[in-house]
């Protein structure tokens, strides 16, 4: 029978039956997601020519969206507990594309900072929901473990080509035309799932909406004094109160957390030091990758003189290793272990690093640089799935999605300081040959202490 004239299958019909349509229906909105942590960076210097902004409105720009998301990754995750993932799924999605179309049209800095904050709230939305209904969506486990595979490569292509969709899109059409291919995409991505993905069933647990909030103040007030230190000043009032709110809503959540009948991350949890220390290893991991992402983004275009399109070029052969990482990074804990590829690939990414902040200068050739630079993102590719499964390992099946979520918000909650680090850096360090070695060498830091944690406390982890 051909496909024009098979009959649709039923909303409710088998997962088992269900082939490709899932993944490639899920996969819309986390790819939308993916790409919009990343392809936003090449855009920097043409909105930053446009509205004539200074360097801390451009990292708002990357970090209104990472700081929404990162903080409501938890609660996202209870909800659709409660709710339904579909539920969540498709409202978080909705806002999503809603606030891609306010991202396109904003007329001013201060409402593409604001839409981009949306958008971040959709992305948290959607975002655990998408592997929930993925997993419920194939029900025969090797078929459910080939869809998670590409799954996975899905994303890591998805993260790599970021940068060069977005230089090809600004170079066409302009930086808005990086938010509105959101809004085919996830118009699509709704009337697919809508049509063709079986809702999950609802756990419902309590939500301890307090202890949430708590954490969204504390991350919301570390990012403002990150980011505005260098408007107001170190030692403003501003500044030194946001810090202080920063430090009083740690200490409530952490009393809380400790006292509360059901804490947003369980205590089993923390029975040991590896689960604690591997959402250490995440969040530096992601401060030095996300930092020097947004580093490199303004370097060639600003220090190089590559427009955006060169710049996302440039960026491929730096990026895509990330995938290969991914790749190999199995094979390297089938035949040590997964500690092996923990300290092995952030010792190499540490190593690089290093050599970044003695070698590194406006004048140093592509391919050297590249060279450098891509090392360090292999050992980055090949450290992240170890750490994952080391957390997975250590949660156990119980505390599985708790755990996953923790460490994506934390791995999140690191993207957004080292993206404000590197421009607190670049801010205070306006020349070139000065700036670029030191944000090497907080990236080098950052893999150094990576590599002192993963020693201290996870080298004993067991494979699964």
């Amino acid at each position: 029978m051909s496909s024009a004239c098979r009959p649709a299958p039923a909303l409710n019909a088998p997962p088992a039956a269900a082939g490709w349509l899932p993944l490639v229906t899920l996969a819309i909105g986390f790819v939308m997601a993916m790409l919009d942590v990343t392809v936003v960076n090449v855009a920097l210097p043409s909105i930053a020519l446009q509205f004539t902004v200074p360097l801390t409105d451009l990292v708002w720009i990357v970090d209104g969206y990472t700081l929404t998301f990162a903080a409501l990754l938890l609660l996202a995750g209870a909800l659709a507990d409660r709710y339904g993932a579909k539920t969540l799924y498709l409202t978080g999605l909705g806002v999503f594309t809603g606030a891609s179309l306010l991202c396109g049209l904003a007329p001013d800095a201060d409402t593409l900072i604001a839409a981009r904050m949306l958008q971040g709230v959709g992305a948290a939305l959607f975002m655990p929901s998408s592997l929930s209904l993925l997993t419920h969506a194939y029900d025969d486990e090797h078929v459910r473990n080939r869809m998670l595979a590409a799954w996975s490569a899905i994303v890591a292509v998805a993260g790599a080509s970021g940068p060069l969709l977005g230089g090809v899109l600004i170079h066409q059409f302009g930086w808005r035309g990086i938010f509105l291919i959101n809004i085919p995409l996830g118009l699509a991505g709704i009337w697919l799932a809508r049509r063709r993905i079986a809702a999950a069933p609802r756990r419902p647990r309590a939500l301890n909406p307090l202890s949430h909030a708590l954490g969204v103040v504390a991350l919301a007030a570390l990012c403002f004094a990150l980011i505005q230190g260098n408007a107001y000043g170190w030692t403003s009032p501003p500044i030194a109160a946001t810090a202080l709110l920063c430090v009083i809503a740690t200490a409530l959540l952490v009393r809380r957390e400790r006292r509360h009948a059901d804490p947003i991350i369980p205590r089993a949890l923390f029975a040991t030091s590896q689960f604690a220390a591997a959402n250490g290893v995440g969040f530096l991991i992601n401060l030095a990758a996300y930092g020097q992402l947004f580093l490199l983004s303004l370097f060639l275009q600003h220090a190089r003189g590559a427009d955006a399109l060169q710049t996302g070029i440039e960026l491929v052969p730096m990026l895509a290793v990330f995938s290969i990482g991914n790749l190999i990074s199995g094979r390297v804990s089938a035949r040590w272990n997964l500690p092996a590829s923990l300290l092995g690939g952030v010792s190499l990414a540490a190593a690089m690093s290093a050599i970044g902040m003695l070698a590194f200068s406006p004048d140093v050739a592509y391919w050297p640089f590249t060279l450098v630079v891509a090392l360090a993102n292999l050992g980055v590719g090949i450290a992240v799935p170890a750490m994952t499964s080391i957390v997975m390992q250590v949660s156990g099946k119980h505390h599985a999605n708790s755990a996953a979520a923790a460490l994506n918000a934390n791995r999140q909650s690191g993207a957004l300081v080292g993206v404000a680090v590197m421009g607190t850096l670049l801010h205070l360090l306006p020349d070139w040959r000065a700036s670029l070695p030191a944000a090497y060498a907080v990236i080098a830091a950052s893999y150094g202490l990576t590599v002192a944690l993963a020693w201290r406390h996870l080298r004993r982890a067991r494979n699964a």
